[in-house]
């Protein structure tokens, strides 16, 4: 935001700049300016013409006022903060930065402006700057390297690509001679890369070290042939550091193959390294140029420490001790890194501040705040080749920081010099030959990739026997890494040598497994003792070993995973359970009924707390005091008035008072309390009337005690929902017991009906969701296998002691041939009792004795009997079952009924919790309202005193301007009257000279010099926001020494007239000067006078203006009082209306009543009787109207129905001319006795009827008779029949021996007889066989019959 006299400009994260235009009480809003970035600052030039804006990426636009306004870009601003940085060999003249979009910046040392930009479109990691060589290289993220070309910083271009690997290239470092550029990977690979243009960048090989690389360190001195390298990184699973160092020789190129192995791994014997270790976690390590010590940067503590290394070699891990310790005195993790002469040792770290160490005694000689700790301090810095140059860069605050030394001089600067020089001289023609490699790279145009990176291009796939090392075309498109690419050359290379061995050996493997196979196939078949375990065919038992153990880690680490999670699901099940459970007095449950969709919640409670238990108690004591008090001041006034009343009287009256005030104060109507909250047994006697709340203390006890009344009602329900609670534990209780018998008689009548067994859900026992039981638990419980074995033990041992406690069960066996396992026969066994049947049963009935027919007749009158008893046993059974379950269904429904009703109290119980919760919320917002006013008014009254204060002090620097005013007044009337005196006084001094010198001389008096007055641009004018500025001291100071100088020219010897005397002359310049002085004084004095009375009308207006904001604060404050008092009178109340009472119009539904009257009851029961009489004489002289109109219509009716009469007479005579007599018609009318004849007629036919019904019942007795005698028939047919029967299987044995016979004769004419007539005699046998069997079939229903008539008229008594 920025201010000006002609609005405000405001700018947004949309690019636009706006103008706010602000006058009087409106604004306006147009578009002033768009940027093309979001904008962060705005600010004016002190001349208000140029207007400076920055944007949020950080670029800065000038925007100059004018006729023709410009909009100039001043600084343009990198694309995102900076991910690495460097200086351009030698460090003196430009720098380089990276971010992470891979945008590379030029940036000149020398004024801070960027010389070029290069944009790779890849994302960017690191940067380095070779100090061989006019180039620099760029990690990316996908691995690969871009090298750039920066032999002339303004036009930067990119002239090769190396791609080591996929993995992400996380740090990039040249040592100090520019031989080497060392690559760390994510994956912790260091790839060592030539850093001469002229080898094509070619990669050398990679060491294999930790991941997570920390920093990579190296040495490279002019008088050694090698270079050290020292890489750090972290050991997270023991809490140490871990430092790898190794040695590469400068003569690498020449010798890489023999250094690395096939796969392009440096051999670690061959490059010496070695491996050490730090008791603690290092953040940062660097390397001693005379490798005998590394310095550290502790991680956990701020401390920097320095380790000597060992002399002698070793071989494994070596562990370093702290040599020198020294306070870091940075915050946080930090970084080192050394000089390029290796004697300043810088560290760097989150506070911000970079420090330069001496390398010898780690004392810090030199320190500078660049960053702050709110951007997270210091991420990298670069010092130049020859020190006078540091570059700081930020970690979040995205600034880069150019520092110089102030005083650099002495040994500190000579010895870098020096070594700068030595070094510049050493790498000269290298960087000759190495820059014009890199302007053939550029002029050439040559493609990124190298012949050592070329893609792989194979037309043919290689057929190797081994499906694990098959190699597959590579598609041309594809780039493949270096690293890639020498594995799959040595994968080659060792198949081509190695192909015949691996067949030998492929052969030799098959065979040995199909041996395995059939030695496992052979111990498959054996006995269990003498088989084997599967493990031990496995050849490789070391590897299987290693499987196990991992597989075991693995196991542990899941388990302890899982039990880390479960440990944070346990303790948010606690917290949650504590908050919302235990937290809880009464625990929140809910009540279903058992056969109707009802469900009743309780209400769950916390407990109350000490404070509010306090705070009650104080607030009824404070209304019982209240109370007293009140009851005191009415005896007090009843015994002042009634004085010479009997005292008895007054006793009485005094009682009649009390017994009045007390039903007045605890039977306060609902409508009036607001809430049905009296129907639940609460006392409202303390609660004040809601239109006695005035006061904001009573409005704080009201809602205390309306809390209160919310907290008892809930707790009334709660009681009665424990006793419903408590009542269904008992039904369900009793309908278990019930159900116990109710299975039995199931079980005994094998019935297929379900058993109604109700259950309590969870919501109804919320403290079951609480407890994890076991068939909620799918997986498979994990079991040690010393828990198995325990288990198994204790079954073994358990089952032994129950079988030596049994004993021998010859008793029990004994019970079970002899009783059927049963001492005494019970009543419930009759259903499952069975009569056996007799042996002779299973021979045909036709063979069967007489005494095997009485126990057959015996047999099926027991199996008769049972039946019956079965049949009353079971109908008995029936009955009990459907009494019980009528009793289980009768008493269910009854509790549903009682928890219908208590459905219907939990609604009424939370209606009105709700009404006293909307009489808490409205008492709430009054007292915010109050609240509100109350701070408005005291913001007033402040605002008034203030303003009265600044009235004081205008009042006073009026009275004071006043005073200076005539003062200064009076002094230019002075001055004005010097100056007339001068002007008057100048012809009497000169009045010895002629008259027409003097003339000349006045004339000359009146002159005055020209003066080029100061322009004041309008433009400026109108667009400073501060109004004009007088003129100051040095103005007029400039402005009379210019005159001066300017009467200086006229008073020359050359302006004097001519025969003039020089004496007159001089005297004449003395006191023109004189006289030009003075009216240079009373401009002054005027100016002056005129800003005196422009002062004064100032302040006189300011004087003016806080009268009338004191006037308007005044009438504000009364506004504000008399809102106060109204609100204060005008309380919002809370009324309990029934139905009829509010009346409507139109009788439309309503919501709100905004426009609602409330009145007396007792008017509108006056005004209704008004309309209820007034309605009842309208009524009764509409009734005596009705009653005249009813009389007209009556007479006229009447009239009608005599027409309709006379009518009906004419017919009916005409009809009875016109009648038609029949001889009954005529015998009837004819006939005197008519009705004699018809009785007797009537007797005739009774006994005709009776004659007729005796008929009838002499034709059913000879059909009984006709019954009984085919009965008897018929029993006769069935002893024939037997009779036939019997007959007929002596025919049959009769008719087989003669078969037999004939058989053993052999004649075929005696067989073909006999079987004729056994033919014929079996057809007349099965004949008769049909007849009586249905005969038989007739008895039988003809039984059936009479036996269901028998059983009709008798009832049948069954035992309950």
């Amino acid at each position: 935001m920025a201010y000006q006299k002609g609005g405000v400009l405001i700018s947004g994260i949309d690019g636009f700049v706006y103008s706010f235009i602000i006058k009087d009480l409106h604004y306006k809003i147009e578009d002033f300016l768009q940027v093309e970035e979001p904008v962060e600052h705005m600010m004016f030039s002190p001349s208000y013409q140029m207007l400076l804006i920055q944007t949020e990426k950080g670029s800065i636009y000038i925007y100059t006022f004018g006729e023709e306004p410009t909009f100039n870009r001043v600084l343009e601003a990198c694309d995102g903060k900076f991910q690495a940085i460097d200086f351009i060999s030698p460090g003196n003249e430009y720098c380089m930065t990276l971010t992470h979009s891979g945008e590379v910046c030029v940036w000149c040392l020398e004024d801070g402006t960027c010389a070029s930009r290069i944009c790779l479109n890849t994302p960017a990691t690191v940067l380095a700057s070779s100090p061989s060589s006019f180039s620099a290289a760029v990690g990316t993220q996908e691995g690969s390297i871009h090298f750039l070309d920066v032999r002339d910083p303004e036009t930067p271009r990119a002239v090769y690509k190396v791609f080591p690997s996929e993995w992400s290239v996380q740090h990039l470092l040249y040592d100090q001679r520019g031989i080497y550029l060392l690559v760390g990977t994510s994956e912790g690979c260091i790839f060592i890369i030539n850093a001469n243009p002229s080898s094509l960048f070619q990669i050398l090989g990679f060491v294999e070290v930790g991941k997570d690389i920390l920093q990579i360190s190296t040495v490279s001195l002019l008088e050694t042939d090698i270079v050290e390298v020292m890489v750090l990184s972290p050991l997270l699973e023991t809490g140490r550091s871990r430092l790898e160092i190794f040695t590469l020789p400068t003569t690498l190129p020449q010798v890489s193959t023999s250094f690395a192995d096939e796969r392009g791994r440096l051999r670690d014997e061959l490059i010496a390294k070695f491996l050490y270790e730090i008791e603690h976690t290092l953040s940062s390590a660097v390397l001693d140029y005379q490798s005998h010590q590394v310095y550290g940067f502790c991680n956990q503590v701020p401390y920097i420490c320095s380790y000597r290394l060992p002399e002698k070699e070793h071989s494994g891990i070596c562990i370093l001790k702290p040599y020198q310790k020294v306070q870091s005195k940075h915050y946080g993790p930090g970084m080192l890194s050394l000089s390029p002469h290796g004697l300043w040792l810088t560290t760097i770290a989150k506070g911000g501040i970079m420090c330069i160490r001496d390398v010898h005694t780690l004392e810090t000689f030199a320190r500078s705040r660049s960053h702050s700790h709110q951007g997270h301090g210091i991420q990298s810095v670069r010092i130049s080749m020859d020190g006078k140059n540091i570059l700081v860069n930020g970690r979040n605050d995205g600034t880069l920081v150019y520092l110089r030394w102030r005083r650099f001089g002495g040994n500190l600067a000579s010895e870098i010099l020096e070594y700068c020089q030595k070094l510049l001289i050493s790498l000269s023609n290298t960087m000759d030959e190495e820059n014009d490699y890199l302007s053939i790279l550029k002029r050439e145009s040559l493609n990124l990739g190298s012949t050592s990176e070329h893609t792989i291009n194979e037309d043919t796939k290689l057929s190797i026997d081994s499906s694990q090392e098959e190699l597959t075309q590579v598609d041309n498109s594809k780039e493949i890494p270096w690293i890639q690419q020498k594995s799959q050359e040595a994968i080659r290379k060792e198949v081509k040598l190695f192909s015949k061995k691996r067949k030998e050996i492929k052969t030799g493997i098959k065979a040995l497994a199909k041996t395995v196979l059939t030695m496992m196939e052979e111990n498959e078949a054996i006995d269990n003792i003498a088989k084997l375990e599967q493990k031990e065919f496995s050849l490789d038992l070391e590897e299987l070993e290693r499987l196990h153990n991992e597989n075991e880690e693995e196991v542990a680490k899941i388990r302890k995973d899982a039990e880390m999670h479960n440990l944070a699901k346990a303790y948010l099940a606690e917290l949650i359970k504590e908050e919302c459970w235990n937290a809880m007095a009464v625990k929140g449950r809910a009540l279903k009924c058992f056969h109707m969709p009802y469900v009743v919640e309780n209400f769950p409670m916390k407990e109350r707390t000490d404070e509010e238990l306090k705070e009650l108690k104080r607030v009824l004591q404070q209304k019982k005091i209240e109370a007293e008090c009140l009851k005191l001041r009415k005896e007090i006034v009843e015994v002042q008035s009634a004085i010479t009343l009997v005292k008895k009287h007054r006793e009485e009256e005094d009682e009649e008072e009390e017994e009045d005030v007390a039903v007045k104060t605890s039977n306060l109507p609902n409508y009036l309390l607001g809430s049905l909250s009296t129907d639940f047994g609460v006392h409202a006697s303390l609660l004040s009337g809601q239109l006695e709340l005035h006061s904001r203390e009573e409005k704080i006890n009201q809602i205390i005690l309306l809390k209160d009344v919310i907290y008892k009602v809930k707790t009334i329900f709660n009681n009665e929902f424990d006793a419903a609670y408590k009542q269904k534990e008992f039904e369900i209780a009793r309908v278990k017991e019930r159900n116990v018998r109710i299975q039995e008689i199931i079980l005994d009548l094998d019935l297929e009906e379900v058993v109604w067994q109700p259950e309590f859900d969870d919501c109804e026992k919320p403290e079951r969701t609480l407890v994890v039981e076991n068939k909620e638990i799918t997986a498979h419980r994990f079991v040690n296998p010393w828990q198995k074995n325990k288990t198994q033990f204790t079954v073994t041992s358990k089952m032994e002691q129950w079988l030596l406690t049994r004993g021998p069960d010859t008793r029990h066996r004994a019970l079970m041939d002899m009783m059927g396992g049963v001492l005494e026969v019970k009543k419930e066994d009759i259903l499952r009792m069975v009569i056996p049947q007799p042996a002779f049963m299973a021979k045909p009935d036709a063979v069967w004795s007489e005494e095997e027919r009485k126990q057959f007749k015996e047999y099926e009158k027991k199996v008769k009997e049972l039946n019956e008893e079965r049949e009353k046993y079971r109908k008995s059974l029936e009955a009990e079952m459907k009494k019980l379950q009528n009793s289980i269904q009768e008493s269910t429904q009854n509790f549903d009924e009682h928890l219908k009703r208590l459905f219907e109290r939990r609604v009424k119980a939370e209606m009105v919790v709700n009404q006293e919760e909307l009489k808490i919320n409205n008492l709430v917002f009054s007292l915010l309202l109050d609240e509100e006013i109350s701070s408005r008014e005291a913001f007033l009254n402040n605002y008034l005193i203030k303003k009265q204060a600044e009235k004081n002090q205008t009042s006073e620097a009026i009275q004071k301007a006043k005073e200076d005013l005539d003062t200064y007044r009076e002094h230019y009337d002075n001055l004005l009257a010097e100056d007339k005196v001068l002007d008057r006084s100048f012809k009497k001094e000169f009045s010895e000279i002629p008259s027409h010198q003097v003339d000349i001389l006045y004339k000359l008096f009146k002159r005055r010099p020209r003066i080029q007055k100061q322009k004041i641009h309008s433009d400026t004018a109108s667009i400073v926001p501060f109004g004009e500025r007088p003129e100051s001291g040095k103005l007029n100071k400039d402005a009379f020494a210019q005159l001066m100088k300017a009467m200086d020219d006229l008073d020359n010897i050359s302006n004097m007239p001519e025969g003039l005397d020089p004496l007159v002359w001089d005297h004449f310049c003395q006191t023109r000067r004189a006289k030009v002085e003075n009216e240079q004084k009373v401009k002054q004095k005027a100016a002056g006078l005129m800003e005196m009375v422009a002062f004064l009308r100032r302040r006189t207006e300011e004087d003016e203006k806080l009268q009338q904001e004191i006037e308007k604060v005044f009438h504000e404050r009364i506004v504000l009082q008399e809102e106060k008092v109204r609100f204060q009178l005008n309380l919002t109340i809370q009324i309990l209306l029934k139905q009829g009472q509010v009346e409507l119009e139109n009788f439309q539904l309503l919501l709100e009543y905004p426009d609602a009257i409330l009145i007396n009851k007792s008017i509108i029961e006056d005004l209704n009787c008004v309309i209820r009489a007034q309605g009842q004489k309208k009524v009764a002289s509409m009734m005596e109207s009705k009653d005249v109109h009813k009389g007209i219509f009556q007479i006229e009716w009447e009239h009608k129905k005599m027409e309709m009469e006379m009518e009906d007479l004419n017919q009916k005579a005409w009809d009875i001319q016109m009648l038609f007599f029949s001889r009954d018609r005529q015998k009837y009318l004819n006939e005197p006795n008519y009705e004699t004849l018809i009785a007797i007629q009537i007797g005739i036919m009774e006994q005709t009827i009776a004659v007729l019904d005796k008929t009838h019942k002499k034709n059913v007795q000879n059909c009984k008779k006709l019954l009984k005698k085919l009965g008897r028939y018929s029993n006769q047919k069935d002893i024939a029949n037997y009779t036939l029967s019997c007959n007929l299987r002596e025919e049959l044995v009769a008719v087989s021996e003669r078969k037999d016979i004939c058989n053993a004769i052999g004649s075929q004419l005696t067989c073909e007889k006999i079987a004729k007539e056994q033919y014929e005699n079996m057809m007349h046998q099965q004949k008769l066989t049909n007849i009586s069997r249905q005969q038989a079939e007739q008895i039988s229903i003809l039984q059936a019959e009479v036996e269901r008539l028998r059983m009709k008229t008798f009832p049948a008594l069954v035992q309950m």
